[in-house]
């Protein structure tokens, strides 16, 4: 017997066993033939990926997180007793209540920044005026002017007697170190990792079970998420060239300066924080293992004050029903009019792509504004992939010119507005931990549909003709990068 055919035969052996044991997991059908084809090809690397990244090391955290959840069982219930029924959309918000999340609840104000200058100003203004306490949570928090500021700001917070708890992606924020935040800790502010893994150094597309989150709570009244992490590449209190249209609004083809993202935030105030200081307390005992704080300082008691209704739904790796993708689906689903979407990646489910197609052939407005060029290569070739199918239905898929786009926001119809961090891949969806807000309402509709508007003046449409001109390699690479759509 030859060495050859003993490899084979070795080869054939390992696929089946792995295959089995995959297969039994009962995940997507797609995502299973993606880890079995990577499995066959790279043998060795594919295990160690597999056993590192995959799902048998997020069953040992899923435990660990339970944990938390059952301490916050009280708020978890206040929340629900809180619920706004009945509304415009109340089956797609009870579906969301139906998959763990909470139910939509008043705001006194909710506010979107469009750019870094005003969301960072925004955030630093609460954050002078807390009493209590203020909880971050931060995908990347980089040591340059804006993370420097922020360090300092929540420094003399703490000085000052407020509780400052600090959580920041381990790996999100490949670029940090301790030391950087010694004076926040000396002052006697918390600093805590999520989730750590042996190094810093790996490509962020293929590390999972990441807390893609971007989170600001003060003293339980006041919130903040969105795309904008704690970087420069957002700008700040100096930055150039924004074309301001209405409140904080910037975007289109007057943005001068492309070294700044164009990106959004929503801040919103009221009985509504309590959804998002609780994913945040949460949060913080799965990385610390500290029981969470607890009582009304953290958790206001309801409010039945405000006209905004807004509702905080939440998902990560560790729940089965994956709330934000449930969101998406529905509302796209159910839109009438309009499904206008931004999003700086794009490598959607099967579901959610058939959603955008049959909302387009439904005579929905369907509109998709992309970064020209993002800052992953094998991302791009597979969102490019998906363009024809949309293209086709009538849809419209639009590339942002003047600078990267990183928003991740969504206009349905005239009354619901989704604004978080969760960008539209399977990626956010399942396996990373991520947070977005659904507004009910005109008002905050009409605001994102006049962002969007703008940006549009810095786009230009993406068309079928030039996708079938594309070289033959640059249309193969786009093939096999959807392939591997699963762990994009």
């Amino acid at each position: 017997m030859t060495w050859w055919t003993v490899a084979t035969i070795a080869e054939v052996i390992w696929i089946v066993v792995m295959g089995v044991g995959i297969v039994l997991e009962r995940r997507s059908p797609v995502a299973t033939i993606a880890w079995i084809v990577l499995l066959a090809w790279l043998p060795f690397l594919g295990v160690a990926v597999y056993f590192f990244f995959g799902p048998r090391r997020l069953k040992r955290r899923t435990l660990k997180r339970a944990a938390g959840q059952k301490l916050l069982a009280h708020a978890v219930a206040s929340i629900r007793e809180d619920s706004e029924h009945p509304i415009a959309r109340g089956q797609l918000a009870q579906m969301i209540v139906g998959a763990g999340e909470a139910p939509p609840l008043r705001a006194t104000k909710v506010e979107l920044h469009f750019d870094g200058e005003a969301a960072y100003a925004a955030i630093f203004q609460a954050i002078e005026q807390a009493k209590h306490h203020v909880h971050l949570e931060y995908y990347i928090y980089e040591p340059g002017k804006i993370g420097a500021e922020l360090r300092d700001r929540l420094t003399a917070c703490a000085k000052r007697g407020v509780e400052v708890r600090l959580l920041i992606d381990w790996v999100g924020s490949h670029g940090l170190r301790g030391s950087f935040f010694a004076p926040l800790v000396a002052a006697g502010g918390e600093l805590a990792w999520f989730n750590p893994v042996a190094s810093r150094r790996i490509n962020w597309r293929f590390t999972n079970f990441r807390s893609h989150r971007k989170i600001c709570v003060v003293d339980g009244q006041v919130a903040f998420t969105g795309g904008m992490n704690i970087a420069d590449c957002h700008g700040g209190d100096d930055m150039v060239g924004s074309a301001h249209i209405g409140a904080h609004m910037s975007g289109g083809p007057a943005a001068k300066d492309a070294k700044y993202w164009r990106d959004t935030n929503v801040q919103f105030e009221g009985s509504a924080v309590r959804a998002l200081a609780r994913i945040f307390l949460e949060d913080w005992y799965f990385a610390t293992e500290k029981p969470p704080p607890t009582g009304d300082a953290y958790l206001l008691p309801p409010r039945k004050e405000g006209d905004e209704l807004v509702q905080v739904v939440a998902s990560g790796p560790d729940a089965s029903m994956y709330a934000i993708q449930k969101l998406y689906f529905g509302a796209i689903t159910s839109a009438r009019e309009r499904v206008w979407i931004e999003t700086p990646y794009f490598v959607p489910d099967e579901a959610m792509t058939e959603a955008l197609v049959s909302a387009a052939l439904r005579g929905v407005d369907v509109r998709l504004i992309v970064p020209e060029r993002g800052d992953n290569r094998v991302v791009d070739y597979a969102a490019r992939s998906y363009f024809p199918e949309l293209l086709r239905v009538g849809a419209q898929v639009l590339e942002y010119t003047p600078r990267f786009i990183h928003a991740k926001t969504c206009v349905i119809d005239s009354d619901l507005s989704i604004v978080g961090t969760a960008n539209l891949d399977n990626r956010s969806f399942r396996l990373n931990f991520e947070v977005v807000v659904a507004i009910y309402g005109e008002k905050t509709n009409q605001a994102l549909a006049a962002a969007f508007e703008n940006d549009l003046l810095g786009t230009r449409p993406v068309k079928n003709r030039e996708l079938r001109r594309e070289p033959f390699l640059q249309r193969a690479s786009e093939a096999v990068a959807r392939l591997f759509s699963p762990l994009l």
